[in-house]
């Protein structure tokens, strides 16, 4: 198994750059290849603030990318979840850090945007501090 960097997966969801993309899809499709969170993450930000995808766009790809056969994402059922809240108005990294905290008690933020942009959406609270 070999293990990719955000370039790589960039690449090979963007072809912007023939040589390199080419290559991304014979490492992507040839080998049995693992997806950290880091790298999922920065794709995103990549995705977002350099290509200018929409965060349905960027589900969207995020989801076909860890369902190609040979690729292995961490912690695949949290980054499932994050997808499924970032199309419903989470950004993708709270909404990540939201569903890598499902088995706590609370999620305390002082984000009050992130309180109502998560009401609903998950059975974990997600609240400000008690003062």
């Amino acid at each position: 198994m070999l293990a990719v960097d955000t370039n790589v997966v960039v690449r090979y969801l963007t072809g912007d750059d023939p040589e390199q993309f080419a290559q991304a899809v014979d490492i992507v499709e040839g080998n049995d290849i693992f997806v950290s969170l880091t790298v999922l993450l920065e794709t995103e930000w990549v995705l977002r603030s350099v290509y200018r995808f929409v965060p349905v766009q960027i589900a969207r790809v995020l989801r076909a990318f860890a369902g190609l056969p040979l690729v292995t994402v961490e912690k695949a059922h949290s980054v499932s979840l994050a997808l499924q809240w970032t199309e419903r108005g989470l950004d993708f990294a709270d909404a990540l850090h939201l569903a890598q905290a499902q088995n706590f008690g609370a999620f305390i933020t002082f984000d009050r945007d992130l309180v109502q942009r998560a009401a609903g959406l998950s059975p974990l609270p997600v609240r400000l501090p008690v003062s």
